[in-house]
């Protein structure tokens, strides 16, 4: 669908060509939503200093040339220099009736791209806690919003599956006698086998020395050592896959893609940067310089891809990585969803790999980092033991207060009703409270806030949703076999909602290239609301006229697709009732 700036941009470059030259062309006209207009132009402001003009005179001379008669009713300039413009109501109602289909007329970008998406990223032989929250519901957000668009998504489940701690807890297992079949232990026994390897490890000079034993032989392939290993994985997958399935993400065994996976290439990979004359032997290590990263003394520092000991670490992992995502898998677009503290790490991470080739000049490699998840006191969000909350414990309380609330709210709906609205809501009551907030900042968790109908919260955006679905079957009409061309917008509030759905496509776009899905949860929110007024000033049911009653119909029912569409883009799922 056309936006109203996509629909203007174009006329405002031929007016400015128009009113002062060829080398204007491409100006932006810088169009944006206001209280004083439907669409409003600031392009005059940094013009006027451009041209040695007052910015209110080459807003005149802008709209002298400007051709827009057949797409608003009012052009004026205000105050210092900015164009006001008033849409039509039929081309407000023709950009309402493009939001259909399963794409709600939303275009795909071009170019498209094969996004590799690296998130969530657990430990083996771990319980999932509030840690995972944030990477888990952000990178499964993006790869909805990347995969709507049209892009190629690959979902990538980084798994800490390698390493010294499964040396440590297969030993521990050994001592413990616990080696059996599959099912011989749950991930809870896990949790505490790996405290009690840690102890070990840290007060057990002779354990510790096994333990460092123990990785080499499974790392090597021996047989016992490996079929452990798998327990280990293979208990630990069916409790991820089901956090993932409460979570409601789409992520599969099939996109695991843990550190063992890298294990064969890491050889390669060091190879290859020698051989490039990238990586040089530094004190015994094998490093690469790339330019640009300091130490605190100021003096060049290094990305260890070989240890001295001839092992390799987790940087050459995610070396391994990159080049496999870039070369095996047709990656032009790399998008890691993991904490702020990684920064500077992965910044140097996608320097040597530029340096390497792997990342051509034209190739999008980003950090999509966040901030962390506070308790009530502002610290780390923790139990009151001081341990990390677990995320099943988390959603099953989430669960737990959104039956009390819907049920407060909907005392009619029968038992099985409410226990599935309850899980829609509590849980999509956590992930919302997560993605609505600017990620790279902290958030505190607060149970109360995020379970409220009212405020920017997934309970108000999902009762918005289904007040709509109330009036469809009240009205007993199919909303799919409504006829758009009825769309007559007349009221302040119905000009409003028409706007506002209008900024659907906008929104989407922008939530995916600047990967923020605050965006996204930032306009539904104002979408509902202008829901809301519009709900409030204008009757529907009961409306003056058939004709504004099957026009204010539309409305309703593309507003609620797109409320649908974007709370399903979120991971959140919209009930039919609340």
């Amino acid at each position: 669908m056309a936006s109203p700036a996509a629909l203007l941009a174009p006329r405002f470059e031929t007016a400015m060509v128009a009113a002062f030259g060829p080398e204007l062309a491409g100006t932006d006209p810088v169009l944006r939503a206001s209280q004083h207009a439907d669409i409003q132009a600031n392009a005059a402001m940094a013009l006027g200093k451009r041209l040695g003009r007052s910015p209110r005179e080459v807003a005149e001379a802008l709209v002298a040339h400007l051709d827009v008669a057949d797409l608003c009713a009012e052009v004026a300039v205000a105050g210092p220099g900015f164009v006001n413009l008033t849409l039509r109501a039929p081309v407000l109602a023709g950009l309402v009736a493009e939001l259909d289909g399963p794409r709600l007329g939303v275009a795909r970008p071009g170019p498209l791209a094969t996004v590799v998406v690296d998130y969530s990223g657990p430990n083996v032989a771990k319980e999932m806690h509030v840690g995972h929250l944030r990477s888990t519901i952000i990178g499964d957000a993006l790869v909805r919003c990347l995969e709507f668009l049209g892009h190629r998504v690959v979902r990538q489940n980084h798994l800490g599956d390698w390493g010294t701690s499964f040396g440590m807890l297969i030993e521990h297992l050994l001592d413990l006698g616990v080696g059996g079949d599959a099912g011989a232990f749950s991930v809870g026994d896990l949790d505490r086998f790996y405290q009690e390897a840690r102890q070990k490890f840290e007060g057990d000079a002779g354990f510790a020395e096994r333990s460092r034993a123990r990785v080499v032989s499974f790392q090597s392939g021996e047989v016992e050592s490996l079929r452990l290993w798998r327990l280990l994985r293979d208990e630990s997958g069916r409790h991820f896959e089901e956090v993932y399935r409460r979570l409601d993400v789409t992520l599969t065994p099939d996109d695991d893609a843990g550190e063992s996976t890298y294990n064969e290439l890491l050889a390669d990979v060091a190879a290859e940067l020698e051989a490039a004359g990238l990586a040089v032997v530094d004190d015994g290590a094998l490093c690469v310089y790339p330019p640009g990263f300091a130490g605190r003394d100021g003096e060049p520092f290094p990305v260890i891809v070989r240890k001295r000991d001839g092992g390799f670490n987790y940087e050459t992992t995610d070396l391994a990585a990159i080049r496999h995502r870039t070369r095996a898998l047709g990656a032009t677009w790399l998008v890691y969803v993991i904490g702020a503290p990684q920064a500077h790490r992965l910044a140097m991470l996608f320097a040597v790999a530029r340096l390497a080739g792997w990342l051509r000049e034209d190739s999008r490699a980003e950090h999509v980092s966040f901030g962390s998840v506070l308790g009530a006191d502002g610290r780390m969000f923790r139990t009151r033991a001081g341990d990390a909350v677990r995320l099943v414990d988390l959603l099953d309380e989430a669960v737990s207060r959104a039956s009390a609330v819907v049920a407060e709210k909907n005392p009619a709906l029968d038992e099985a009703a409410r226990a599935e609205v309850a899980e829609a809501v509590g849980i999509g009551a956590v992930k919302y409270a997560d993605l609505s907030s600017d990620r790279v900042k902290d958030y505190v968790f607060d149970f109360d806030r995020m379970l409220s109908f009212e405020g920017n919260t997934a309970p108000y955006l999902q009762y918005a949703h289904a007040r709509i679905r109330s009036i469809f079957r009240r009205a007993q009409v199919n909303p799919h076999q409504l006829d758009a061309s009825l769309l007559d917008i007349r009221e302040p509030a119905e000009r409003a909602l028409a706007l506002a759905l209008a900024g659907f496509e906008p929104a989407v776009l922008a939530t995916a290239s600047a990967l923020q899905p605050h965006r996204l949860c930032t306009y539904l929110f104002e979408l509902a609301q202008a829901f809301t007024a519009f709900y409030e000033a204008c009757p529907v049911l009961q409306a003056a006229s058939t004709d504004a009653k099957m026009s204010r119909l539309v409305l309703c029912d593309r507003t609620g697709r797109v409320l649908r569409t974007g709370l399903g883009l979120l991971g959140i799922r919209a009930p039919e009732q609340l």
